[in-house]
């Protein structure tokens, strides 16, 4: 039975995010009135206090909860932050499950995992039942496996009180609103922001990290926002799912057209001193066509050119806010 989401209260916690904004964005679309929309920013809650938690239960009194906040970065946040990144994320999850249940009247809590959480030889393309089948990639592990113990703790607490939670593994996400800040960015936005200091400054090559053999998938946060209200209103099953687009792009041809995009001329140059994270990430995304109706439809190419400009538009203000802190 689908959720009415005129009728349900719903609780994002990262709902000011990147991501975040988007699913907000995406639940008013699907039916949900502004007023029963609850999106919460750093500020608002402590997810790591119990109590804190338990106080967001008491006070929205939310029926559903998306629990998209998290720690995060890429690669070299990732190996500056390993116990940060393992205990704020574990905590967040563990503490929401729990009090989830002790609350009692939530009809739905949304667990959002993350890609990082499959073993780091796992085959093309990553099917849900692969998950447990190794470690996850050595630089982002710690992360990984915090996201992942909520989906262990989703299905203890489905087996042992009957806790209606659901679990989704989006793939990398891109978009205009991205965080472009090159101390913890993702490697589209800081692609595009690379390559645009480089025309900017009239540089004729740029260093990037590894060997650009590394292949990614991608998926536009608005394409996974739209995945993440679909399985809110009609997903109830214990298993995981993948959100994700269902492409394969290397590191090296990502750089290539985006260079191509942006009309950067230059050479690119590869460190290959720097670690290159998992070979492959792909994802099956046959579940949640079949289990909640999702399949992306934004075009690669269409996406990165609305990031790209999104990016010009927004470069000023950011490195202004970035000067002022």
């Amino acid at each position: 039975m689908s959720l009415d989401l005129s009728t349900t209260v719903i609780a994002v916690t990262g709902g000011r995010g990147f991501l975040g904004s988007y699913v907000c964005r995406q639940l008013a679309s699907a039916g949900a009135p502004a007023a029963n929309i609850r999106a919460l920013g750093t500020n608002d809650y402590d997810l790591r206090d119990k109590s804190q938690v338990a106080a967001l239960y008491r006070e929205l009194e939310p029926d559903v909860v998306i629990h998209l906040a998290a720690v995060v970065g890429g690669i070299g946040a990732n190996r500056e932050n390993p116990g940060r990144y393992f205990y704020e994320n574990l905590v967040m999850g563990a503490e929401l499950i729990e009090e989830g249940r002790r609350y009692g009247r939530l009809q739905k809590l949304v667990g959002i995992g993350t890609i990082c959480a499959y073993p780091k030889f796992t085959p093309v393309p990553f099917h849900e039942d692969e998950l447990w089948n190794g470690y996850p990639e050595e630089t982002n592990a710690p992360y990984g496996l915090a996201k992942k113990m909520m989906l262990a703790q989703i299905q203890a607490y489905r087996q042992q009180y009957d806790f209606p939670g659901v679990f989704l593994l989006p793939v990398n996400l891109y978009g205009p609103g991205d965080n472009f800040n090159p101390n913890s960015s993702h490697v589209i936005p800081a692609l595009i922001r690379k390559l645009d200091e480089a025309i900017d400054a009239g540089l004729d090559e740029v260093t990037l990290w590894g060997d650009g053999s590394p292949t990614r998938e991608f998926v536009h946060a608005r394409d996974a926002a739209r995945g993440i209200v679909l399985a809110t209103e009609r997903y109830t099953d214990v298993d995981p799912v993948n959100i994700g687009a269902g492409m394969e792009i290397s590191i090296a041809d990502l750089a290539a057209q985006l260079a191509e995009i942006m009309g950067y001329q230059g050479r690119v140059v590869w460190d290959s001193s720097k670690p290159n994270g998992q070979p492959r990430r792909m994802l099956d995304v046959t579940r949640a066509q079949e289990r909640f109706g999702f399949r992306a439809v934004i075009s690669f190419e269409e996406g990165l050119a609305e990031t790209v400009a999104w990016w010009r538009d927004n470069k000023a203000r950011i490195a202004a806010g970035e000067a002022a802190s």
